[in-house]
């Protein structure tokens, strides 16, 4: 078949496969900062980092700089495991040097989903259970045994039979936490449920529930997919809880744009994946050198550059301008991680297309209709705030 005379649209429509009937369809041309230009050269302010992709913005220079770095030494050399990497190396010394020292081995993959994927195999083969308990409203990725442990059953239903001896419990309500037992191999976790619309627990239940854990032998999972790298004013969120999870598993933020994913446990857990049976998990393309690289640049400058410390600042500047607006129903957030709630979905879409129209890209919740986000980048200026903020507003007020 010859599609060369086929617009980039027409092909994109017909030829590429798509995700729903409603995709955004603007063809980029270039990025950069907190900016997406199309090729009609008109800007679009990336209010969501891609999903929690972009925590440096777009195109950021020492990122750049780390990949090309790498391009001319060598792009891929051995699956997953078998070579000794320096690119692979220093990611793990600079992934450590934030970490609690439990959380002491990398296994480094190519997505989120994958990497909980992994965390929930750990979890079996390490405690010899089956079980595995999640909560209602989770999101944790869509493949087959990170979809069973999502919560939301329309986007499962179509995909059955998933993995069985699943268990589900509410999300910070801490009477459900006796439903973690001696059976239960693992507990899979986001600290704070991103696709339920931001969901923050209290204090107390993060700590009854590493309590519980403990009690029963249960290995404790923290998705941190999406709130990791500093999008919540905290490298990771856990440590606005003081609870270590067993298992850590990251993706999105971690490596500027480029495709990567990351489990992290200790050392000794980590060991049970190497015999019986020998690759318990392997991995093509995980820990690819250029992505190793794009990762330690962006974790060193997170720190050289101090950006997380201002994060917290820069989100109660964007909910101080948001949250007066009688339209507004409630404002959650956590650092550059918001959910602004409205009276229903037929609001939320009106308001994040029109912004879209005026050049400003928030973006829709799956599970939480009557929601839209909002995740910058970490980089984005006080004067970018003030910009975007004024044309969410004149977007709400143009609705109602």
């Amino acid at each position: 078949m010859d599609i060369s005379n086929k617009s980039n649209r027409d092909i994109f429509f017909e030829h590429q496969a798509q995700t729903s009937p409603y995709p955004l369809g603007i063809e980029i041309d270039y990025a950069k900062g907190v900016y997406m230009y199309d090729t009609n050269g008109k800007a679009y302010m990336d209010l969501i980092s891609g999903i929690a992709v972009n925590n440096l913005g777009h195109g950021h220079p020492k990122i750049i700089k780390a990949i090309k770095d790498q391009v001319d030494k060598y792009l891929f050399v051995m699956v997953y495991g078998e070579m000794v990497q320096k690119p692979q190396i220093e990611l793990t010394k600079s992934l450590l040097s934030v970490l609690p020292s439990t959380l002491n081995s990398t296994y480094f993959v190519n997505s989120g989903t994958e990497a909980n994927e992994a965390a929930l195999k750990l979890a079996k083969r390490y405690t010899g259970r089956t079980e595995l308990v999640s909560f209602k409203k989770s999101y944790h990725g869509n493949t087959h045994g990170s979809l069973s442990v999502s919560g939301n059953e329309i986007k499962k239903n179509a995909f059955r039979p998933l993995l069985p001896d699943v268990r589900f419990i509410e999300f910070n309500v801490e009477a459900d936490l006796q439903q973690i037992t001696e059976r239960t191999a693992g507990v899979i976790v986001e600290p704070i449920q991103g696709d339920a619309g931001v969901r923050i627990p209290s204090v107390n239940y993060m700590k009854a529930l590493r309590k519980r854990c403990d009690e029963v032998g249960a290995q404790l999972i923290f998705d941190e997919i999406q709130t990791g790298f500093g999008r919540t004013g905290k490298f990771f969120a856990f440590e606005h809880f003081d609870v270590v999870p067993d298992i850590l598993t990251i993706a999105k933020g971690m490596a500027g744009g480029m495709a990567m994913g990351c489990f992290i446990s200790s050392a000794d857990k980590m060991k049970v994946l190497s015999h019986d049976p020998i690759l318990g998990h392997i991995t093509t393309f995980g820990g690819h050198p250029v992505c190793c690289a794009a990762s330690n640049a962006v974790i060193n400058t997170l720190i050289d550059d101090k950006i997380i410390e201002d994060v917290e600042r820069k989100g109660q500047r964007i909910e101080d301008q948001l949250k007066g607006h009688p339209a507004i129903k409630e404002i959650r957030r956590k650092g550059l991680m918001f959910a602004i709630d409205m009276e229903n979905f037929e609001l939320v879409n009106n308001v994040v297309t029109t912004c879209i129209d005026k050049g400003v890209i928030t973006y829709w919740f799956l599970s939480t209709p009557y929601a839209f986000r909002i995740a910058p980048p970490l980089t984005i200026s006080d004067n970018e705030i003030d910009t975007a903020c004024k044309i969410i507003l004149e977007a709400i007020d143009s609705h109602i």
